[in-house]
C-alpha cells in the first residue's frame, strides 16, 4: 500500500505520472492570497541548477505552511520544478507566442538540458532530488516552429514544447529521464518517497 501525499502542482502530467506509479494523491494548490509566481523568477548570475533547486525548495515552504494553515491532515508534500537551459540560459514558460517562437528557433538544431527538481518534505522533514536529462532538437523551420506554436501546446511549458505532445516529431535523441523531462523523474520520486515514511 502506497502512502498518500499532496502534489502541490498544477501539472496535470505530474498527477498522472503519480497515478502511473500508484501513488494516492491530492492536489494542494495555491489560493488567490498567494503570490505562487513570484517564487520563480530568476535571480541574476544563478546558475540553471542551482536556480531550479533553489524554486521547487521555496514552493515545497510554501506549500506545507497552506497545509498547516489549512488545518488539513498532515501528510508529505510534493513539489517540482522544471528548467529547460541552453548554457547558462534559462528557457522558462513563454510569456506569449513571439517568446515560444523566440525560444524555439534557439533550441532547433540544438541540445538543451532538462533539469527537474524534486522536493518531498513536511514541516520538520526536506528530502530533495534533481534529474538531468539532454534532448536534442533536429533543426525546424520558421514555417514548423510557427506551426508547433500556433497548435498552443508550447503554452505553459518550460522550454515551450512538450516531449509527450507534437514536438515528439522534431526531438531527434533523448539521454535521461523521460518522466524527468514531461515535469516528474519517477525513479527520484519514488526513492523519495522511500526515505520519507
Amino acid at each position: 500500500m502506497h502512502p498518500f501525499i499532496y502534489l502541490a502542482s498544477q501539472s496535470p502530467r505530474r498527477s498522472q505520472l503519480l497515478t502511473q506509479l500508484g501513488i494516492a494523491h491530492e492536489l494542494l494548490l495555491a489560493d488567490a492570497q498567494e503570490d505562487a509566481e513570484s517564487l520563480e523568477e530568476h535571480i541574476a548570475g544563478e546558475s540553471p541548477l542551482d536556480y531550479v533547486q533553489r524554486v521547487t525548495r521555496l514552493k515545497l515552504d510554501a506549500a506545507v505552511k497552506r497545509l498547516q494553515a489549512r488545518g488539513l491532515p498532515l501528510a508529505p508534500v510534493l513539489c517540482a520544478d522544471t528548467t529547460v537551459a541552453l548554457g547558462d540560459t534559462i528557457y522558462a514558460k513563454p510569456a506569449d507566442g513571439p517568446d515560444a517562437v523566440r525560444m524555439l528557433s534557439a533550441l532547433s538544431g540544438q541540445t538543451h538540458v532538462v533539469l527537474t527538481a524534486v522536493a518531498m518534505g513536511t514541516a520538520s522533514q526536506c528530502e530533495q532530488a534533481c534529474s538531468r536529462s539532454e534532448v536534442t532538437f533536429a533543426a525546424m523551420s520558421e514555417a514548423e516552429i510557427r506551426e508547433y506554436v500556433a497548435s498552443g501546446e508550447p503554452m505553459g511549458k518550460a522550454g515551450a514544447y512538450a516531449v509527450q505532445g507534437r514536438a515528439a516529431a522534431y526531438i531527434s535523441h533523448i539521454a535521461g529521464s523521460y518522466t524527468g523531462i514531461m515535469g516528474l523523474p519517477l525513479f527520484e520520486t519514488a526513492q523519495l518517497l522511500k526515505r520519507l515514511t
